[in-house]
C-alpha cells in the first residue's frame, strides 16, 4: 500500500526527544519525500540514530510530530510497511542466513509458498546467494549487516530506515548497495532514510538532512547545498553552515 499522492513518507514538527536530562533531538521539522533516497548525514553523537529509532517508532520519551507514510510513528499499521536495520545486526546468529529470512517472512505473515520466491529474491539482492546456508556467526561483520538488509527488504516495504548500512564494506559493494537503493526508489517507490557519517557518501542521495548536536542543520539537494554555501563538496557545505550557526554576526546577516 502506497502513501496517499501529496502526503509526505516523513514529517516531523516540533520532535524533541529528552534522554537522561540531555536534548537528544533538539525541536526537529523536515519532509521526505515519497520515493527519494535521502540521506541523514552528520557526525557519530549528533542523534541520527535516535531519530531512526523514532520513525521506526521504537524510541521512547519522543514528543513533538513524528508522522510516517501518513499515520503516527508506532501506529500498528506501520509494522509491515517499515523495515528498520540498525548499526548492529538483529539476526540469529545459530541460523543460517536462509533460515532468518524464512523465519521473518513467516513473522510478517508471508504464506509458506511464497516465502521461497520472497527469501530468494532478497538473498539476491543483497548478493549472499552464495552464503545463503551458512551460519550467520560465521559470516563476516559486513555479510552479517547483509543478512539484517535482505531480512528488510522481505514483503516489498514502503519506507527503508537504514542505519550506517554500508559501514565496513568494501569499495564494490557498496557501490552495489548504493545502486539497488536507487533501484528500489525508482522501480518500486520505495522512500530510504540512510544514515552515515561519510560525507562522501552524500552525492549518492538525491536529498540530504544535516545534522550536528541534536538539530537539523539544512534539507535540501547535494547540488543546492553547495550551491549555496559557495563550497565544492558536502563536506564543505556542512562546514560552512556549521560556522554560520556558530558565529552570531554571519547568523544575524
Amino acid at each position: 500500500m502506497m502513501n496517499k499522492p501529496g502526503v509526505p513518507a516523513l514529517h516531523a514538527r516540533h520532535l524533541t526527544v529528552v534522554r537522561g536530562g540531555r536534548t537528544v533531538l533538539d525541536d526537529l521539522a523536515f519532509d521526505v519525500h515519497p520515493g527519494t533516497v535521502t540521506g541523514l548525514l552528520g557526525p557519530s553523537g549528533c542523534g541520527k540514530s535516535t531519530l531512526m529509532r523514532a520513525v521506526a517508532g521504537t524510541q521512547a520519551r519522543v514528543t513533538g510530530t513524528l508522522d510516517v507514510l501518513g499515520h503516527p510513528a508506532g501506529t500498528p499499521a506501520l509494522r509491515s510497511r517499515v523495515g528498520y536495520v540498525t548499526q548492529s545486526p538483529s539476526v540469529y546468529q545459530d541460523l543460517t542466513a536462509r533460515q532468518n529470512l524464512d523465519y521473518f517472512a513467516a513473522v510478517l505473515g508471508t504464506p509458506r509458498r511464497e516465502r521461497p520466491a520472497q527469501v530468494e529474491r532478497a538473498l539476491t539482492q543483497v548478493d549472499l546467494t552464495g552464503h545463503a546456508d551458512s551460519l550467520t556467526g560465521n559470516l563476516s561483520g559486513g555479510q552479517r549487516g547483509r543478512v539484517s538488509l535482505a531480512v528488510a527488504l522481505l514483503g516489498s516495504p514502503d519506507l527503508l530506515v537504514l542505519d550506517e548500512p554500508t559501514v565496513g564494506l568494501d569499495p564494490v559493494l557498496r557501490r552495489d548497495l548504493w545502486a539497488l537503493f536507487h533501484r528500489l526508489a525508482e522501480d518500486h517507490g520505495t522512500t530510504l532514510l540512510i544514515s552515515s557519517h561519510v560525507m562522501d557518501e552524500a552525492d549518492r542521495c538525491q536529498r540530504l538532512l544535516l545534522m550536528r548536536e541534536g538539530r537539523v542543520l539544512a534539507e535540501d539537494t547535494p547540488e543546492n547545498l553547495r550551491r549555496t554555501t559557495g563550497s565544492d563538496t558536502v563536506e564543505g557545505a556542512f562546514l560552512r553552515l556549521v560556522d554560520q550557526r556558530s558565529d552570531p554576526a554571519t547568523t544575524a546577516g
